[in-house]
């Protein structure tokens, strides 16, 4: 299964295409004015079944604008924790060099947006919920 997470913010928004299998295909943060043409480019590109939006900030107008024009599932869920899970998954993907790798992770905040690792994290979070039922 393939499916589309995003994570809404108002100026702008992280999304993750990730599948089952493989883990996360592509990630990106873009400005909240090309969601639903990145959207639509990612259901055509990955045969996207579902898209999930985080239920937190500036989720309500994402929702209905993506049920609105598209004709995959849409559907709300929970954000509790992304971003902090998305900090840790970001310094495995980018270690700390230097002096840094001396500052406990906790203490540290990526120079980059986050926002698309938030949506790897809820996309996961998803499958494996789905894995079990």
């Amino acid at each position: 299964m393939t499916v589309l997470a995003i994570d809404p913010g108002t100026g702008k928004c992280g999304l993750a295409v990730v599948q089952r299998q493989r883990g996360c295909l592509e990630r990106v943060v873009i400005d909240r004015e090309e969601l639903l043409g990145r959207v639509r480019h990612y259901l055509e590109s990955f045969s996207v079944e579902r898209v999930l939006v985080g239920g937190a900030t500036g989720s309500k107008p994402v929702v209905q604008e993506l049920k609105q024009h598209l004709s995959v599932p849409v559907e709300v869920v929970n954000e509790f924790r992304t971003t902090e899970r998305a900090r840790l998954r970001y310094f495995q993907d980018h270690p700390p060099r230097g002096l840094w790798r001396l500052v406990p992770l906790g203490l540290q905040v990526p120079a980059v947006s986050i926002d698309d690792y938030a949506a790897i994290v809820m996309a996961e979070d998803w499958l494996k919920g789905k894995e079990t039922e």
